[in-house]
């Protein structure tokens, strides 16, 4: 370097450091004197270390009778606090990236997501004249009902790792529970059930592949560009393992792998641009099945209600020398923006 360039980095140098140094400077100052809590959020950690301590003892059969007036008693067993709940539905929300990225609903009852209908017509804009009549033209509101359909969710847990004091018993409940209630989430999400839940029954973007058992490049690209660009930013795809693992062979016209390991991904792929999202819950290259959906999953409306509540059943499995642990809730799922999201459907056989 020059001169009038070293003397430049040098400068540089110099300012970074200052940084640095305030920067642990606040961070030192920040650690003498901890942030204090407000009234109401003391109040609030305050109840719910409670709630998990009577949820806890509830579970080891050694709660108080002070601690036993946290909870509801019903003639099978206990109804926990919603605080506990809750951090369930945060740890299926960790887990479960379709119903993350979803436009969720956290309401009771039945509802109605109002959206612009431009199929049959739409708002229009055209030169016109002076003291010439305009044509209008207008698109119409429909809306898509929500409703709830009731759901559970039972775990067992050993009375012997309970009595082990080394045992997170709340933390290894919200695990259980989160990974059963995200499994049946992601799944009513994805496929939904008949007669219940209709998951993405209702997109209606659809490329037919040319075979029932194998997928093209090109057919992928079709997928891609069914969504409007103003909805890609969001976009990912989803589908079965072994679907990926068939793509992950596809190459382009120049020999290179159209599915890419990408350490920067969220799920370790990406495919044409986005990354790749592999679920159990999705159907395999099978003959008239939906093998990948493609798009943005806040087109997706799913409403779980925020009543849900867990159960505590001591007497029931005590002949197993478990406790069971029930968690209730209501779902509904359905495509609300149908621009936003596309699928890859297997030729009929």
């Amino acid at each position: 370097m020059s001169n009038d360039e070293q003397g430049k980095f040098d400068d540089l140098e110099k300012k970074i450091a200052g940084i640095d140094a305030t920067i642990k400077a606040k961070e030192k100052v920040r650690s003498m004197y901890p942030e204090k809590k407000t009234e109401q959020q003391e109040q609030k950690t305050g109840e719910l270390s409670v709630e998990e301590r009577a949820f806890v003892d509830y579970l080891r059969g050694n709660a108080t009778e002070e601690r036993a007036e946290n909870l509801t008693f019903t003639d099978n067993g206990a109804v926990i606090p919603n605080s506990i709940m809750n951090k369930i539905i945060e740890k299926v929300v960790d887990i479960c990236p379709v119903y993350q990225m979803s436009d969720r609903y956290n309401v009771g009852g039945n509802i109605s997501i109002p959206y612009y209908d431009e199929e049959t017509s739409s708002i229009t804009m055209a030169y016109a004249d002076e003291f010439t009549e305009l044509t209008s033209s207008s698109g119409s509101f429909k809306s898509i009902d929500l409703s709830g359909f009731l759901a559970g969710a039972l775990t067992l847990v050993s009375k012997k790792l309970m009595n082990n004091s080394n045992f997170n018993v709340l933390q290894k409940v919200i695990e259980y529970m989160g990974k059963a209630i995200a499994k049946f989430v992601e799944h009513e999400c994805l496929i939904g059930t008949a007669d219940k839940a209709d998951g993405m029954k209702g997109v209606k973007q659809v490329i037919t592949a040319g075979a029932a058992n194998a997928i093209t490049a090109d057919e992928l690209i079709d997928v891609q560009e069914e969504v409007p660009d103003t909805y890609q930013g969001e976009c990912i795809w989803i589908m079965n393992k072994d679907t990926r693992k068939a793509i992950r062979k596809l190459k382009d016209a120049d020999g290179n792998y159209l599915l890419n390991r990408d350490v920067s991904a969220k799920w370790g792929y990406t495919l044409l641009g986005k990354d790749v999202y592999c679920s159990a819950n999705m159907e395999k290259m099978e003959a008239g099945k939906d093998a990948i959906i493609y798009g943005d999953m806040s087109g997706l409306a799913v409403k779980v209600t925020e009543e849900a509540s867990i159960e505590v059943l001591r007497e029931k499995y005590a002949t197993m020398h478990a406790v069971g642990v029930v968690a209730w809730m209501e779902i509904d799922t359905k495509v609300a923006d149908v621009q936003k999201i596309a699928k890859l459907k297997m030729k009929a056989s």
